[in-house]
């Protein structure tokens, strides 16, 4: 592989900024005019104007703005503002003035992070003719402290303005700091490629492993040239390559070719010996930005949706998610276990399912294996919650075709419930209820987890995800979203928080009353957001923990009210037990006909018997209007006839 330069990156469309910050005095001002202009400046105002560098200054030819700053109290506000804006920071000290030096870790690196300025920082001894030439501390002795320190500290140089001295390599470090970055591609520490840059180069591998044999054969590495650096390999230079490699690194090379073991290597030593261009060449040319994602056109726009409609995958990549299960499932045994996933995502910035709210949202095995209906509930959640990235995350493992076809917009909430059917494939269930009420075991028991005497309050919302079989029906993905209790205000404070509720669940321990008191309110705070805001939601009420003995009056009371309210009677179930009496079936069934098991609150009949009372009398007015028209015009013909006879 030959080495290349490559396109601005992350850099802004205006170029690269640059800002240079330091103490009074450390020949910030200096240092910018003599590398803008070649010439030593004998008078220079106390701050330059923006300083615009050459354009081919540089390899690159990317835009290349100075900033200059003024280190007094009174202009602090405007200096915060130039670093929060900056691309790169050129930090500054004067090599004859120890205590400039000293300032770089006890004022200059902490302010930044306190602004939260999270860019390559260059730092820069100027006035070098000045030092004292007695003094045996070499730059490297110095920095090598502050530098473990602040390991945001990208390069440390030495220069001297009046003597000409590195000048432009300081503003050239500065810019291919921003252009080609170290830190997100290697560890310094323990000079090793960092984990996102071997997943993405890993990924670039085996799409250029075009015979999917597991080496780059010389054909195949010629085209990867080709297409990163326009221009083709000679083959001495592939047999240079290969022998490099296989002097270094023996399992880097076979007899098929380069090995990713061995195109790993090679970048590992473009990198130590500074040539962090070619690696960043090759990741810009494959759609990676400076963080090493794919960039934003590589990727569907943001999805256009009403609040009442949700994403799912389609077909096709639902179909491509089975052969990549199948794929992975080395050991065939119906189950992708921890190993084979991590294999999976190998190929991805890191594991998308390590994290709440998808580490334990799904059914796992007891060797915390993903079943197929497991694997593809999380991806139905992820595209659910988040579908760009859940998008991006197929474009990662490989799904072939192109992205905005692996996903849909479902049709609109309000015109299901005119159609009364949903058409949806992935169901959301919000589930509501008192502390303690049986929401979590609830929850556990979907994804098959035992029953546990020991209750762990729930403080945030938390999901469970799973495949359901309606009866006579087509399988759906059911995903249930436990409302917090503390939570429920702040919910329904939003206008839209019904919209994406395809159906809600309130949950009470039979037991005890001010659970199912509770449950009721939550039932009628609920009911009525959605007949203020129109976004009405089928609603079922559970009778959890039956195994215990009800209290007085349960039965009475929940048969009143449900029918009072116009929906089912409460379902009963123990999580102790076992028993669930079709409870997650049911669900599914009742959110499938969005138009039933609406509940109906005193306020809203009132207000539907009002407006039917209403529209009654306008519909009066109009039926009196039309007859006396009709009325009128008969009188008029009667007139005219009676005129005409004489």
């Amino acid at each position: 592989m030959a080495g290349g330069s490559s396109s601005a990156g992350n850099a802004k469309s205006g170029g690269v900024r640059i800002v240079v910050a330091g103490d009074r005095g450390t020949g910030k001002s200096s240092l910018i005019v003599t590398a803008a202009t070649d010439t030593f400046p004998t008078n220079v105002p106390p701050v330059l104007p923006p300083t615009r560098m050459p354009d081919d200054m540089y390899p690159d030819r990317v835009p290349v703005t100075v900033i200059d700053t003024s280190s007094s109290l009174e202009n602090r506000g405007r200096l915060a503002e130039d670093l929060k804006q900056a691309d790169a920071v050129v930090l500054t000290y004067a090599c004859d003035q120890p205590a400039t030096l000293d300032r770089l870790s006890t004022f200059w690196l902490p302010e930044l992070r306190r602004l939260e300025v999270r860019v390559p920082v260059i730092v820069v001894g100027c006035k070098l003719d000045l030092r004292d030439e007695q003094q045996p501390i070499t730059l490297e002795q110095v920095m090598s402290p502050i530098m473990q320190q602040f390991r945001e500290i990208e390069t440390c140089i030495e220069c001297s303005a009046f003597n000409h001295i590195q000048i432009p390599e300081v503003f050239y470090y500065a810019q291919k700091a921003v252009l080609h970055p170290t830190a997100p591609l290697f560890d310094q520490e323990s000079q090793t490629l960092k984990p996102r840059c071997v997943r993405a180069l890993k990924r670039i591998f085996i799409l250029c492993d075009h015979d999917k044999d597991g080496a780059l054969s010389d054909a195949e590495l010629n085209d990867f040239q080709v297409k990163c650096f326009n221009a083709p390999l000679q083959p001495s230079e592939i047999v240079d390559v290969k022998r490099v490699v296989e002097e270094k690194l023996p399992e880097g090379v076979n007899d098929l070719g380069l090995t990713l073991t061995g195109f790993l290597f090679l970048h590992a030593l473009f990198i130590e010996k500074g040539r962090l261009e070619t690696t960043w060449t090759v990741l810009r040319k494959f759609g990676y930005n400076n963080d090493i994602r794919l960039v934003d056109d590589q990727l569907p726009p943001p999805v256009k949706r009403a609040p009442d409609q949700s994403v799912e995958l389609t077909n096709e990549a639902v179909e491509y998610l089975k052969t990549a299960f199948n794929m992975f499932d080395i050991d065939g045994d119906g189950a992708l276990r921890p190993v084979e996933l991590e294999d999976l995502f190998s190929t991805t910035p890191e594991s998308p399912w390590i994290e709440a709210p998808y580490e334990d949202a799904a059914d796992k095995n007891a060797l915390g294996g993903l079943s197929l209906d497991g694997f593809l509930s999380e991806w139905a959640l992820m595209t659910l919650l988040d579908p760009i990235r859940s998008v991006e995350n197929l474009i990662y493992i490989g799904y072939p075709g192109d992205p905005s076809s692996a996903i849909r917009v479902t049709r609109k909430r309000r015109t299901d419930r005119r159609k009364q059917q949903t058409e949806r494939n992935v169901l959301q269930c919000f589930v509501f209820g008192r502390h303690q009420s049986g929401k979590s075991a609830l929850l556990n028991a979907f994804i098959g987890r035992p029953f546990a005497d020991i209750h762990v309050s729930t403080t945030e919302d938390h999901y469970a995800v799973n495949a359901v079989d309606p009866p006579g029906g087509t399988r759906k993905t059911l995903v249930l979203r436990e409302i917090p209790e503390d939570g429920v205000k702040m919910l329904l404070s939003r206008k839209d928080a019904l919209a994406a509720c395809d159906i809600a669940v309130f949950v009470y321990d039979s037991s005890d009353e001010s659970s199912w008191k509770r449950a009721t309110k939550l039932l009628v705070d609920v009911a009525s957001q959605g007949e203020i805001t129109g976004y009405e939601v089928p609603c079922l009420m559970v009778a959890a923990k039956d195994d215990l003995d009800p209290f007085e009056t349960a039965i009475q009371d929940a048969t009143r009210v449900t029918q009072d309210m116009g929906i089912e009677a409460p379902v009963p179930v123990s999580a102790k037990l076992g028993d669930f009496n079709s409870l997650f079936r049911r669900i599914a069934t009742a959110a499938e006909h969005p138009h039933l098991n609406i509940p109906e609150t005193e306020a809203g009949r009132s207000r539907r018997q009002y407006n039917r009372l209403i529209n009654r009398s306008l519909m009066v007015v109009s039926v009196g209007a039309a007859v006396a028209i009709v009325g009128l015009a008969a009188s008029r013909v009667y007139a005219a006839r009676k005129n005409s006879s004489s």
